[in-house]
Formats: structure tokens, C-alpha cells, sequence
């Protein structure tokens, strides 16, 4: 359930209650056969009063959501539709509100159950589709492909339960009524398999046009060579198609039961004309298509530029780390302290965390500061005046993670520009708090007399790296002052 609950919960209620809408709406003009707008009006009232559950239960899935635990909502989904559902059902068919027929109250709950297992079952694929391959590779083409095999399969179900009914069947001709007749299909499913691939056909030769429209008329045609030799090219395919199509469709057995769909010419104009309908109609979806391909495309190709300019940006850092550590050693060395041992490990674990942790998207904030405490102790131990030190921070979250070595960026460059110069005694304050929705940092350091706040190439880096990291969400202020720097860092982490 916490995946589901990233779902904005105004729209999750709202838009179901819509499609309820929708669907007893339906149902009501389809069963309840209205002339009048009243009977309009009570046919709805009617079937409203029967679905209630399901229209308090969708106006307040949103809230129930993020509210209730896993195994409550289970429990409240199941008692509408387990049993509120279906006892409103038997009342409305028991009293007869409006004096409906009972079938017309028995197919909206079954409607509104299969609607309710359908949204159901798109939630659940949602989740799983940004971890599932197979279903990232279903492409529009396959989709549209399905449905028309289900389109196909819904007609003949009906096509084959309005035989030898007199409203529809009669001996000139079938028409396909709004009917469902399980017995019929059983019985009769050499026909309905029948009736499913003359379907198919019918609508394959629509999908053969939009097909060759999408993958070369416009993707080739259109894009290489402008409308006007697209508008002709358009043109001459269905000149070449139209009269094979046609003459396709006559030889359906299908045509004749159902009194003549398609002309007895193949070579008929109207043929064309919907030849050119389907293409045309199309356009307005294939060039969404397209262009959806190719922005995703453009995207795509924007996040690799950008995580090659990360990458470049790290690589900067790093070797400005290096060299600054590897100085500190050198310093040590030539005045053979008795600390070199200390400092040559803890440059080992600084390194090391540098190698491996920095080339990380994110680490533990615990492990940032882990990282900070190592090299101010390592800068200390060089020191030749005494440094004012104070570091303060406040974590409400240990585990937060956060982008590495962001925070070095302002300590290197007040050692480097303001107090490793230093002939008199200087200062450096930290000051860092985070929790999970912010991060702030600020670091205030001392400079000498004559010298003037410097940012640095660091803190430029930083800024780049900052825009790619974290676009819109962060702010970055220096300031000098009275022999002061002064850098903050305010991070959205929300």
C-alpha cells in the first residue's frame, strides 16, 4: 500500500466516482431504455441509490489511503463490495426504487464490482511497471492490437447471443443487439471463433492503414520530405490499397449475415473516403506519437549530458582533495612529527572513502560527518597558529542521505584561502543542520588583512554540481566581511 500512496489522494476518489458516473449512467440508457428525460432522471437516481457504497467508498479511498494501514483498508474495501455492495443490491431489488426492474439493479452491481476489479488491477500493474521489462516493452501499436481483439471478441459474444432472437435476427438480416447469452456462446462456439476472426479482420485492415501511416508515411515521408509530398503519398496508398481491402471485406461471410456492410464494388469511392478517414483521423495521435518518442528521446540525452557533467565535476574534486591531503603529509614528514603514523592512516581512510563512497549517488549524512571530523583533525595536526574550531550540528535523521562530499567543498576552501595563510591566530565555524525535508550548512572562517574573500574553484564546481543535483532546490550564499567569509548551503530535500 505505500506505493499506492504516492497517488494524489484528491484524484484517486474523485476521478473513480467520475467513471462510477460514467458507467450506471450507461447502464441506464442501455437497460433501462428512457424516453423521457425523467425516466432519465429516476433510472439514475435509481442505480445511484443502489451503488451508494461504492460512491461513499471512492470519495473517500484518497483519505483512506494514506490514513489506514494495509490490512484496515483491506478490510473496509472488502466490506463495501463483499457485502454493502451487494445487500444495497438485494434491497433496491426487493422494494424496486422507481419502480426499475430488478436485472437493471443486478447489472450495475455486477458493473460496478467489475469496474471497481478492474481499477484495482491497473493499480497494481502501475506499480509494477516501473520494475517490470515486459511490460515497459508494450508499445501503443501492441495495446491497440489487444483492444481490438477484445472489441472483437465483446461483438461476437453479442453477435452470437442475438441469433434466432426475433428483435434482431431476421432473415435478411443479424443485428447485433445489446445482449449476453452464455448457453449460445457454449453451443455455438465454432461461430463465435468465427465471428471473433471475421471481426479481426474487418479491423486489421483499418490498423493495416494506420500502421503504414504511422511507421511510413509520417516517420519518413512527412519528416523528410514536407506536407505536400506527404498529402500525395498519402493518396497513392490508398489508391494501391483501397480496392484489395475492399474486395477483402466482401469475401467476410460476416457481411452478408449482417446485411451488407461493405458495398458490393470494391472499387466504390465511399471505400476510399474511408480509407482516407482512418489516415487523417489518425494524424492528431501518430504525430503525438512521435513527438512523445522524440522528447523522450531529447530527455533521455539531456540526463546522460547531465551525468557526464557530474562525473567531469567529481573528477575536478578529487584531485584538488588529493593534493591538498597529500601537502598535510609532506608538511609532517619534514618535521618528522611523531603524529605522520596517525596522519598517514587517517589520509588512508580520507582516501579511501573518496575512492569508493564519493562515486556513490548518495550516502548517509552519519558518514559525511564521519568524513569532515577526519580531515579537520588531519588539517589541525599541521596547523603552525592556533585555529578556533567549533563545529555544531543537529541530525534528525543519522541515516539521511545526502550527495557526498558536498559539505568538504567549504572547508577545503576556507583552509585554503583563509586559514593555512594565516600569520595570526584564526577561526573556523560550522554549523550544519538536517533532517528530512532540508539541509542547511554554513561555514564562517577568518582571513588575513589585505586578502579578500575567495570562493574558490570549489565552490564553483559546487554551484554546477548543485544545479544538476538539485535544479530549483538550492541556494548558495558568500559573503565577506569585516576579515570574515562566510558560505551557506540550503538544500531541498524533500
Amino acid at each position: 500500500m505505500d506505493a499506492v500512496n504516492e497517488r494524489p489522494g484528491f484524484l484517486v476518489g474523485r476521478l473513480e466516482v467520475w467513471l462510477l458516473i460514467g458507467l450506471l449512467i450507461w447502464i441506464g440508457i442501455l437497460g433501462g431504455r428512457p424516453v423521457t428525460w425523467e425516466e432519465y432522471l429516476i433510472n439514475f437516481v435509481a442505480l445511484g441509490l443502489a451503488q451508494l457504497p461504492a460512491f461513499i467508498f471512492y470519495w473517500n479511498r484518497g483519505h483512506w489511503l494514506q490514513a489506514l494501514t494495509r490490512r484496515q483498508y483491506f478490510l473496509y474495501w472488502l466490506l463495501c463490495f463483499g457485502v454493502c455492495v451487494p445487500a444495497a443490491t438485494v434491497l433496491c431489488v426487493v422494494f424496486k426504487p422507481g419502480g426499475r426492474p430488478e436485472s437493471l439493479f443486478v447489472t450495475s452491481a455486477l458493473y460496478c464490482i467489475s469496474l471497481e476489479l478492474l481499477l484495482s488491477a491497473l493499480g497494481f500493474f502501475q506499480q509494477r511497471a516501473s520494475h517490470s521489462e515486459w511490460f515497459k516493452k508494450i508499445s501503443l501499436n501492441k495495446a491497440v492490437l489487444v483492444s481490438l481483439l477484445f472489441i472483437a471478441i465483446a461483438l461476437s459474444a453479442m453477435a452470437v447471443s442475438s441469433l434466432d432472437n426475433p428483435l434482431y435476427h431476421t432473415k435478411d438480416q443479424l443485428l447485433i443487439g445489446f445482449e449476453f447469452d452464455l448457453l449460445k456462446i457454449i453451443t455455438r462456439a465454432g461461430v463465435f471463433f468465427s465471428f471473433i476472426a471475421q471481426f479481426m479482420c474487418i479491423y486489421l485492415c483499418g490498423y493495416l492503414l494506420y500502421y503504414i501511416n504511422s511507421k511510413l508515411l509520417v516517420a519518413k515521408v512527412l519528416k523528410e520530405k514536407g506536407i505536400v509530398i506527404y498529402v500525395m503519398s498519402v493518396f497513392a496508398a490508398i489508391a494501391i490499397l483501397y480496392p484489395v481491402l475492399g474486395q477483402l471485406l466482401l469475401l467476410l461471410p460476416v457481411n452478408n449475415l449482417l446485411g451488407g456492410l461493405f458495398s458490393d464494388n470494391p472499387f466504390i469511392l465511399e471505400n476510399a473516403f474511408g480509407g482516407l478517414l482512418i489516415v487523417f483521423s489518425t494524424l492528431p495521435v501518430v504525430l503525438a506519437l512521435q513527438w512523445s518518442k522524440q522528447n523522450n528521446r531529447i530527455v533521455s540525452l539531456e540526463k546522460e549530458k547531465n551525468r557526464t557533467e557530474l562525473d567531469l565535476l567529481k573528477q575536478q574534486l578529487n584531485p584538488h582533495f588529493f593534493f591538498n591531503t597529500l601537502n598535510n603529509l609532506y608538511a609532517l614528514s619534514l618535521q618528522q612529527s611523531k603524529q605522520t603514523p596517525e596522519s598517514i592512516l587517517q589520509l588512508s581512510e580520507l582516501m579511501r572513502y573518496v575512492i569508493y563512497k564519493g562515486n556513490e549517488a548518495t550516502v548517509p549524512i552519519r558518514e559525511e560527518i564521519k568524513y569532515i571530523e577526519d580531515y579537520l583533525q588531519l588539517q589541525q595536526m599541521r596547523l603552525r597558529m592556533p585555529l578556533d574550531l567549533q563545529f555544531s550540528r543537529k541530525i534528525g535523521n543519522e541515516m539521511q542521505q545526502v550527495p557526498p562530499m558536498l559539505l568538504i567543498v567549504f572547508i577545503e576552501n576556507a583552509f585554503k584561502h583563509g586559514i593555512e595563510p594565516a600569520d595570526n591566530p584564526a577561526f573556523l565555524h560550522l554549523h550544519l543542520t538536517c533532517n528530512d525535508n532540508e539541509l542547511y550548512f554554513s561555514c564562517e572562517n577568518s582571513f588575513e588583512p589585505g586578502a579578500t574573500g575567495n570562493a574558490g574553484i570549489g565552490l564553483d564546481n559546487l554551484r554546477k554540481r548543485l544545479a544538476l543535483l538539485y535544479p530549483g532546490r538550492h541556494v548558495i550564499k558568500t559573503a565577506a566581511k569585516n576579515h570574515t567569509f562566510k558560505a551557506e548551503m540550503q538544500l531541498d530535500l524533500s
